[in-house]
């Protein structure tokens, strides 16, 4: 996947830059399997706070450096030092107060799409960070897991709340409740993972879905994504009653009325986003 670089900030940890309507984000810990550690999740912030304020940006994909894994999650070395020299703390869910929140995994008003590129391990966080995602797409040599459980921890950023919304109930606990992992094949099979290719087919599978998602009215992708999200715990009756801002802003848009416009037309839209 080819793209002139525009690097927004000085990072370390995180591989940011943009090309046209895409952000493309990168964690970059590649020796250690992508850990987060709190300078990644710091590095992270700053990103994603460019890119919800980003006009220009209408789609982000997310990464994670090398073949062997899109993220291990939690950088669990760094956390036994924090725990020996006791600055740790108490962790449960959410990451408030800590570095880098809002966290991607709670940032529940991003209503831009974000596409997850997934190769090799996606566990704990790295497997959180991907269910936060509005589009996985996986590698065949990908793996999904959340095994805190197994190290007396919880999958308390966002793990136990997506993944049972994601999957059938009892599917989803008992794979909460094992650590048991997760084929790229068996995701696919369950509504977890949007499509599954071969290594190689990875990039070009997740341009496809990119140039899919540009062809769209960026104002309408948004509110799809807002109301969706909000309104899957709800009621059918109450989601109708329901206020979405971001549907009022494409009700009253000019993209509302190119679009039909451009199809009488029979030419392409000419998308403005506002």
């Amino acid at each position: 996947m080819s793209h002139d670089a525009e690097m927004v900030h000085n990072s370390i940890r995180v591989k940011y830059s943009k090309a046209g309507r895409v952000a493309y984000v990168t964690l970059n810990r590649p020796e250690v399997l992508n850990a987060m550690d709190l300078l990644m999740h710091e590095e992270l912030a700053a990103v994603w706070d460019d890119f919800e304020h980003d006009d220009a940006l209408w789609v982000a994909v997310l990464s994670g450096a090398g073949d062997r894994a899109f993220s291990v999650g939690q950088d669990l070395k760094e956390l036994a030092r924090r725990v020996g020299d006791g600055t740790a703390g108490t962790a449960t869910f959410g990451s408030r107060g800590k570095p880098g929140w809002p966290r991607l995994t709670e940032r529940f008003d991003l209503t831009k799409p974000v596409v997850a590129k997934v190769q090799g391990y996606a566990m704990g966080g790295g497997f959180e960070l991907a269910l936060a995602c509005d589009v996985i797409v996986a590698s065949e040599n990908a793996t999904f897991a959340l095994p805190e459980a197994k190290l007396g921890l919880i999958a308390g950023a966002g793990g136990v709340f997506r993944l049972t919304r994601q999957l059938p109930f009892k599917t989803a606990l008992g794979h909460l409740i094992t650590g048991r992992s997760l084929s790229a094949r068996r995701a696919f099979e369950l509504g977890l993972v949007n499509e599954v290719v071969a290594p190689a087919d990875l990039d070009a599978c997740v341009d496809g879905w990119v140039t899919d998602i540009l062809r769209c009215a960026p104002l309408s992708v948004r509110a799809i994504k807002e109301s969706a999200t909000k309104a899957v715990t709800m009621p059918l009756e109450d989601a109708f009653a329901a206020h979405y801002p971001w549907e009022d802003r494409r009700m009253h848009s000019q993209d509302a009325t190119e679009g039909p416009v451009a199809f009488t037309e029979k030419r392409e839209p000419r998308w403005q986003g506002r």
